[in-house]
């Protein structure tokens, strides 16, 4: 996989940007609130429909404007793919080579993207909402099925919720309900479990070259157990729920625990262990969608060699495969590629304004 070029209009501090990345490390670095994260925040969202720092569309227009667009092309198995993303007064539309989606399942993962930013260090010490997320998003970039019962799964989810708030829930109508949250709710346990398990092993290996100390293990924490009956699980917490106004089992309560040393990271790791462990997850995932996709995704680093020491930093960037594409970051001036010396580009951003150094 690699991007060929991006180019958006009015999205956040771009007003009209053209980036064309080289095959290897791509260095972006500039001052503070220049928009360096918001070259790769348009990337991850053309690619993903999905901004890391907001849930909010609205938020991503520039200034006074009402409307942005945002095109990736890519080459993915050497065929050609162009995505297009275009907002304009509360409404998105995607289009993949020309054609309108209808569907986001119809977006996801035509162009495979891993993305860091300093806000990922939340998967680690973070509550759990933040780490189902990251769960969600990945699974459904690798697995189409997925995002499907997960669509299902929430809205059914919604629906229970609604009537659960009402003065007198019908118990016959909750059995409804309760139906299509198990049939989607098993699949999403089921896909969750499967995902962790091999994630964890490549996360393992990734934190080993990075850090080389101690040992990072990820576990999945399903609210209800594979071998359980989620329907059966509802079916006795109905009184309960009618009690409390709200569903209080199912795979909207997992979590993902993150040890090091086998002691959890979010409150036994430091400030750079922890960061480490969330890098670590993302250079596993890197290679997991390498091993479903049959080629590494686009890396984008946010900068990741802040708050790493010299020797962690070089470690990490020995960790990137060399096939990989990588987009990194920074603003420190001066130059720590490392073995992709010889082939590096560097750009520079400053005001919104993104130019390639000699």
């Amino acid at each position: 996989m690699r991007l060929l070029s991006l180019h958006c209009r009015a999205f956040r501090s771009l007003s009209e940007t053209e980036f064309a990345p080289g095959p290897r490390l791509n260095i972006i670095h500039g001052g503070n609130a220049q928009g360096k994260t918001t070259v790769l925040e348009a990337i991850l969202y053309a690619a993903t429909s999905k901004s890391h720092r907001t849930n909010l569309d609205t938020e991503l227009p520039q200034y006074g404007a009402g409307a942005f667009h945002v095109r990736i092309q890519a080459q993915r198995g050497g065929h050609g793919v162009s995505i297009e993303a275009h907002w304009l007064n509360g409404t998105k539309r995607f289009k993949v080579n020309g054609i309108p989606q209808t569907r986001l399942s119809d977006v996801l993962g035509r162009v495979n993207v891993v993305f860091f930013s300093p806000e990922d260090i939340e998967l680690v010490k973070g509550g759990a909402a933040s780490r189902r997320r990251f769960l969600d998003m990945e699974i459904s970039q690798i697995h189409p099925g997925y995002l499907h019962a997960l669509q299902q799964y929430r809205l059914a989810l919604r629906q229970r919720n609604e009537l659960l708030r009402a003065d007198r829930p019908d118990p016959d109508l909750l059995a409804v309900w309760d139906v299509q949250l198990a049939e989607h709710g098993a699949a999403i346990i089921r896909l969750r479990g499967d995902y962790v398990a091999e994630l964890s092993r490549r996360a393992t290996e990734a934190y080993a070259r990075i850090a080389q100390a101690e040992p990072l293990t990820l576990v999945y924490q399903p609210d209800v157990l594979p071998a359980e009956d989620l329907g059966a699980v509802l079916a006795k917490m109905q009184a309960s729920d009618i009690k409390r106004r709200a569903t209080q089992r199912g795979p909207h309560r997992d979590d993902l625990d993150i040890l090091i040393a086998e002691r959890p990271a979010r409150s036994h790791a430091s400030q750079g262990q922890q960061k480490t462990a969330a890098l670590a997850v993302k250079l596993a995932e890197l290679e997991l969608v390498n091993a479903r996709a049959g080629e590494y995704p686009v890396l984008m680093l946010d900068e990741v060699l802040a708050e790493l020491d010299a020797h962690r930093a070089e470690h990490l960037l020995d960790a990137i495969p060399l096939e990989v594409q990588c987009i990194l970051t920074t603003t420190e001036q001066q130059r720590r590629p490392g073995r992709f010396e010889s082939d590096c580009a560097y750009f520079r951003i400053e005001g919104g304004r993104l130019e390639e150094e000699e």
